[in-house]
């Protein structure tokens, strides 16, 4: 819901500030004061192109402001939450429309562009009046009201799921089809594949091969370290390193009564005679299999190279070599199984539009009675809002092709006829601005509780009509008010009298400029002003007993 509006220097408007709430407000004022800027300055915050004609002579730039309640807008909520905007449950739109011809916009104070804040006002305020601001002019939307006021979310959700299914199912097999014969890739995927297979390409197998290639190209000098060490541990050239740790701690043994510590000393040399004996016993075995083959040396190069070779063909290291095989099989299998694929997806998509076909013409089935209960409802409106003999109908179309539609079997084209005697003609081609106005409360009222739009605006909605006619256009405004947010700009007593809340536009010069002010008239102020409207520019007690009386019976 519309909480606040704030305008700058936009247009006449040099400053503005409504305080906006629920129900049905009305804005009134003489002719030319400047009423319908506000509906220019919701239009310019929900997007739609503004020229520098609308900054305010002498200024730089035209500022506009909303703030929005989203406690009654989820679908608004959620695109906030989708595009990174959300700020809790409120939501400001501000744009800045430069002299020199620069515009600029933003969501809760994050830059945004125009096609951005066109998708977000949409969800938060409809605009009735000019055949341009028209939502209800869009097929697209028309079709989304019917299928609202005939509660078929679940249908159209059976089909659209369907055809989202069908699609997905249609885009594998044109995929597929368009990678023509597989043969040639399968020959070479096969060739490549086998010469990976023919090597051992696990972590641990190649790093056994590592190992023993460096074993191999140095066994010359791991020979000859060992017997060095051998020669050391064993006693060949010096006494042996265990039997002298052993003579030392036997010696020791015999001073123990007098240095108990030294029994310690002794248990570490007779370990470490323990440990320089294994390590004898652990270089004999090395030296033993130490095999200095210069074959085997060269058959080791050659495995090497070999890898080294695939790695640089494959444009990848070696390591990376059985991974990379295993892609080359997986798109092999594919490849292989490709053929039975294209013919199971076809079987697939077959089955899904046979679903599809049936769940349309349930939908279908739904709208054409929607359509008529709709139409009548909005034809009985119609008379009632001036329009007597005139009708609407709403036309369902066949979409063009077989292809399942995530939308169902057929458009909308909302038809209407404001005179007798006249054929029905598209909603977007009716000429009368006011007709088409009041032709819109009517779907509106009509449709009342379908329309997740939480606020409407309804820009004179009242033009050329008057009397008893008036009123009646005022009561659908005031039981719209009754559901959701309701602003509308009107020049009616008996429309304004309706609203359940009232502001007046006033111009003055000030200087050699006009200036339009907006105030909030509480109960005083409404009377006199209704009295205006009825009775002209000379205010008489009649005027203002009238305009009471219009209140009172507005409010029961």
């Amino acid at each position: 819901m519309l909480r606040q509006l704030a305008i700058r220097d936009f247009a006449v408007v040099s400053a503005a500030e409504l305080e906006l709430e629920a129900g049905l407000t009305v804005v009134s004022g003489e002719t030319g004061a400047g009423k319908s800027l506000l509906v220019d300055a919701l239009l310019s915050l929900s997007g739609a192109r503004a020229d520098t004609g609308v900054v305010r002579h002498g200024a730089e730039r035209a500022e506009l402001t909303a703030a929005f309640s989203l406690d009654d807008a989820p679908a608004a909520l959620a695109w906030l939450r989708d595009h990174d905007f959300d700020e809790g449950s409120d939501c400001q739109l501000r744009r800045v429309i430069r002299a020199d011809g620069g515009s600029r916009a933003w969501i809760n104070g994050r830059p945004a562009s125009l096609a951005q804040l066109g998708a977000l006002g949409a969800l938060l305020l409809e605009i009735h009046g000019q055949h341009e601001h028209q939502a209800l002019l869009d097929r697209t939307q028309q079709l989304d009201l019917l299928d609202a006021a005939g509660r078929h979310s679940e249908a159209l959700d059976a089909v659209a799921t369907l055809a989202r299914q069908w699609s997905a199912i249609e885009r594998e097999h044109l995929a597929l089809a368009r990678a023509g014969d597989p043969a040639d890739r399968i020959a070479w995927l096969e060739h490549q594949v086998g010469e990976l297979e023919a090597e051992a390409l696990e972590p641990a197998e190649l790093e056994a091969l590592a190992s023993a290639h460096r074993r191999q190209a140095h066994s010359a000098g791991l020979l000859e370290a060992y017997d060095r060490a051998l020669s050391r541990l064993s006693g060949e050239e010096a006494p042996a390193l265990a039997r002298d740790l052993r003579q030392a701690a036997a010696e020791l043994a015999r001073h123990h009564e007098h240095e108990p510590r030294l029994a310690g000393v002794g248990e570490l040399l007779e370990s470490a005679a323990i440990q320089a004996d294994e390590a004898t016993s652990e270089l004999g075995r090395l030296r033993d299999a130490i095999d200095t083959d210069p074959a085997e040396l060269e058959r080791l190069d050659r495995h090497l190279a070999r890898l080294q070779d695939l790695a640089r063909k494959h444009r990848i290291p070696v390591p990376g070599l059985l991974a990379h095989r295993e892609s080359l099989q997986s798109e092999l299998d594919g490849l292989r199984g490709a053929g039975d694929r294209i013919s199971a997806l076809r079987l697939q998509a077959e089955a899904v539009a046979r679903d599809w076909r049936v769940a349309a013409e349930g939908l279908s089935a739904l709208r054409r009675v929607a359509a008529a209960t709709l139409g009548a409802a909005v034809t009985g409106l119609m008379a009632e809002l001036g329009m007597a003999g005139g009708c609407f109908a709403i036309d369902l179309p066949a979409v063009d092709g077989d292809s399942p539609q995530p939308g169902g079997a057929e458009r909308c084209e909302f038809m209407v006829s404001a005179n007798p005697g006249q054929p029905p003609r598209p909603l977007r081609r009716v000429a009368s601005g006011g007709e088409l106005a009041r032709i819109s409360l009517a779907i509106e009222v009509a449709a009342l509780g379908a329309d997740a739009v939480p606020t409407m605006v309804f820009d004179e909605v009242d033009s050329g009509i008057g009397g008893a006619v008036a009123e009646v256009v005022g009561q659908k405004l005031r039981a719209l008010g009754a559901g959701r947010q309701v602003l509308c700009v009107t020049h009616l007593p008996q429309v304004a009298a309706q609203g359940h809340h009232h502001f007046q536009v006033s111009k003055a010069v000030l200087g050699a400029q006009s200036h339009s002010a907006v105030r909030a008239l509480d109960g005083k102020g409404r009377v006199e002003e209704l009295a205006r409207m009825l009775g002209g520019v000379e205010v008489g007690k009649q005027s203002l007993a009238n305009a009471r009386d219009m209140l009172r019976r507005a409010g029961a």
